[in-house]
């Protein structure tokens, strides 16, 4: 358990892509079966404990301690597992410290009424608040080290020197602590198999567009055009009749949307865009969030809801893996195969002819008519382009809209999580309307945790421990009035109607985009503003 709390430890205080690598890559050589399987699987979100919850934790350390103290530590670390671990009044005369796979056996087969107690077991048996700290984000699965789970599969592919894409399409054949695949990788047994029914194949990724130097050396004829619609990108696979949805990063989704999978008929491995759909015509995002992150779904929320995949590509057709094939080949059968199907719950994402940069960008100016905000940008793939996986350079570029921007006011502020659990990272923002008293009020419509540099966030966090005025636990309430405040520039990707805010609007991916010292928190945007702006998005 030492050495994965150092690996945890590490990882949370290194900002750099290679550098995470590497510490990942040093501890899978380095570390004996089946602890770095565990590790591998904790880093990648692959090990969950049904019986675990937080809930055990803040009992266990409430019976060692002054609950109020403790709440007040809570409140001022803002993190339960950093508290709880520096707080812990450990018990002299416990026994050595755990394994990793000790850890992960025991809390594998524990009921509800153990956890409590191997919790308190373990924690007096660690000597370091670290170790402590990376057996109680291990259990809640809250790592947050900045590490995706692509870049542990990375680590580990670079064992070998293989590419990661070769790891990713064997992933979900593989079961913790993955034995079987560190023998392939150390060269002690034959490659795992992937052929399994029903598996995730790496998704192709695009490259954000240079304007000024990629289209200057790009010929339009070349490249293919079509919308970046607004939802999630999925791969829709049936195959060996097993039928699964996942998202781009491999995680199946399949039990949240049945209706989905029942619209495959045809054998095949479509990469589509997971939208509500109603007529053919596409629904806000919104709509979409009230069918994600469910563990079951009924048939009230499918016909209130109805999802469907408007299909970018065909990877696989009937026992025939495509990828290797051209896009325009793979363009050509994926409109066979999606009439075929003939379902309202999978349609194809249209074609966008253009004979110049210039008339391209007319277009993207223009986002479809009839589906308000629900078009990003566009996509442009070069017509003889392979499947292949990552974000190889060239074939593919996204072409984002340019974001909206309004002057908001902050609100409120919380403490962020591991390396911020000591800063105000978190902020709400408002705009300017009427009151009830017939003064100007603001009215919350957002929240940011990004956009902003370090030093931007130690300034940001002195304004709010300066300027509050109230406090609810880690949340802090700041001034803001007319003459005394702070205003952001926020940058966001479109607006929708939403019941659950006060403002009535809600925004879509909003950002920090930079700090207006320089300007009176009374000259910040006004509600109607946003209404306007989002009365012209349903417009088009």
């Amino acid at each position: 358990m030492r050495a994965f709390a150092e690996l945890l430890d590490r990882l949370s205080l290194t900002g750099s892509r290679n550098a995470k690598l590497t510490l990942v890559r040093d501890y899978l050589r380095d570390t004996p079966d089946p602890d770095r399987g565990w590790a591998l699987a904790a880093l990648t979100g692959d090990l969950t404990f049904t019986a675990a919850k937080p809930t055990f934790i803040r009992k266990a350390v409430e019976e060692r301690m002054d609950p109020q103290l403790f709440w007040w530590s809570y409140d001022y670390v803002g993190d339960l597992a950093e508290t709880v671990a520096l707080v812990w009044p450990a018990r002299p005369g416990a026994n050595r410290e755990p394994e990793l796979s000790e850890v992960v056996d025991a809390l594998r087969g524990a009921t509800r009424a153990e956890v409590q107690r191997l919790i308190e077991g373990w924690l007096d048996a660690m000597r370091e608040p670290r170790e402590r700290w990376a057996l109680l984000k291990l259990m809640t699965r809250e790592l947050r080290v900045g590490l995706s789970a692509r870049l542990a599969k990375q680590a580990a592919a670079d064992l070998a020197g293989v590419p990661v894409a070769e790891v990713e399409e064997l992933w979900h054949a593989l079961h913790p602590p993955y034995e079987d695949l560190f023998a392939w990788l150390e060269g002690r047994s034959e490659k795992p198999s992937s052929e399994n029914p029903g598996r995730f194949r790496p998704a192709m990724l695009a490259q954000a567009i240079d304007e000024a130097a990629d289209f200057a050396k790009l010929d339009p004829a070349d490249y293919a055009a079509e919308w970046k619609w607004d939802g999630i990108r999925v791969q829709a696979v049936h195959e060996g009749g097993v039928r699964r949805l996942y998202t781009r990063t491999g995680d199946d989704i399949s039990k949240t949307f049945p209706d989905v999978l029942d619209a495959l008929t045809d054998e095949g491995v479509i990469d589509g865009e997971l939208l509500v759909m109603r007529e053919g015509r596409v629904a806000s995002f919104a709509d979409l969030q009230q069918r994600l992150n469910r563990k079951s779904v009924d048939a009230r929320l499918m016909a209130a809801y109805p999802a469907g995949v408007r299909a970018y590509d065909l990877l696989a057709e009937g026992p025939e893996e495509t990828r290797t094939l051209s896009f325009a080949e793979r363009r050509q059968r994926l409109e066979a195969f999606v009439a075929r199907q003939a379902s309202p719950r999978l349609d194809l994402s249209p074609m966008q002819p253009f004979a110049s940069w210039a008339e391209l960008a007319a277009l993207r100016a223009e986002p479809p008519p009839g589906d308000p905000q629900v078009a990003e940008g566009l996509m442009l793939k070069r017509w003889d382009s392979i499947y292949e996986a990552g974000r190889p350079k060239g074939p593919w570029f996204k072409w984002k809209r340019d974001p909206f921007l309004i002057d908001a006011v902050l609100m409120y502020a919380q403490r962020g999580h591991g390396k911020r659990s000591s800063f105000y990272s978190d902020y709400t923002f408002g705009v300017w309307t009427d009151g009830t008293d017939g003064q100007r009020a603001l009215t919350p419509v957002g929240k940011a945790y990004f956009g902003f540099t370090d030093e931007e966030l130690k300034q940001i966090d002195k304004f709010v421990r300066d300027n509050t005025i109230e406090r609810f636990g880690p949340v802090r309430s700041v001034r803001a009035e007319p003459h005394a405040g702070l205003v952001f520039e926020v940058a966001f990707e479109g607006l929708q109607r939403s019941g659950r805010h006060k403002s009535g609007v809600a925004m879509r991916f909003p950002r920090i985009s930079r700090i207006r010292w320089d300007k009176p928190p009374g000259e910040a945007d006004e509600l109607p503003t946003l209404e306007r702006m989002l009365e012209q998005m349903e417009a088009r």
